[in-house]
């Protein structure tokens, strides 16, 4: 069955392009999601009429986004995640991890644009890709380091709270109350 593509669908064609798909594709899927109608003339003319329109706003955007990829290329981020001596995270690093730690940094970038070929598992440096637009690609480096003390996996703060706790409630534990003391 042929149809008249009205948006871009991946790995099919672009908007206007007439393609021969199968009719069970076409009908439970892109006629009912308005990805594509019937390649008429009159259908055909307003779809090129869209099209120039839409290459124009992909134009002014890609500019933008060119922009964004000049301020992210060559950036640097640390995660610091809980691991283990040989260096294992407990889990893993995810790319709403990384945008969070770039965001810190001042840095915006969706998590939907980086691209992990593998989980990130290791206390080490990774070359990250950031794709940003269709063919707009470039590569960020993200540091994970261990996050530990004294064998434990607690931040240094957290450290430092855990030993006033007990030493507070020492205290509190063998305080004489003052009616006490008058007898």
């Amino acid at each position: 069955m042929k149809v008249l593509l009205k948006q871009n669908v991946r790995k099919l064609g672009t908007i206007g392009d007439i393609v021969d798909v199968k009719s069970a594709y076409a009908r439970n899927y892109l006629l009912p999601q308005l990805l594509a109608i019937a390649p008429t003339e009159e259908n055909v003319r307003d779809v090129e009429e869209a099209k120039a329109a839409y290459l124009a706003l992909v134009a002014e955007q890609r500019k933008d986004i060119e922009v964004r990829l000049g301020l992210i290329t060559g950036k640097e981020a640390t995660i610091v995640a809980r691991a283990n001596e040989e260096g294992h995270l407990f889990g893993s690093v995810t790319a709403t991890m990384i945008s969070d730690a770039f965001e810190e940094d001042g840095v915006f970038i969706k998590p939907e644009e980086i691209l992990l070929a593998d989980p990130i598992r290791q206390v080490d440096r990774y070359d990250v890709r950031v794709l940003l637009g269709e063919d707009l690609e470039t590569t960020v480096v993200v540091w994970v380091a261990p996050l530990k003390t004294d064998g434990f996996m607690d931040s240094a703060e957290e450290a430092e709270a855990k030993e006033e706790a007990p030493r507070a409630r020492k205290e509190e534990t063998f305080r004489v109350p003052d009616e006490m003391d008058d007898m």
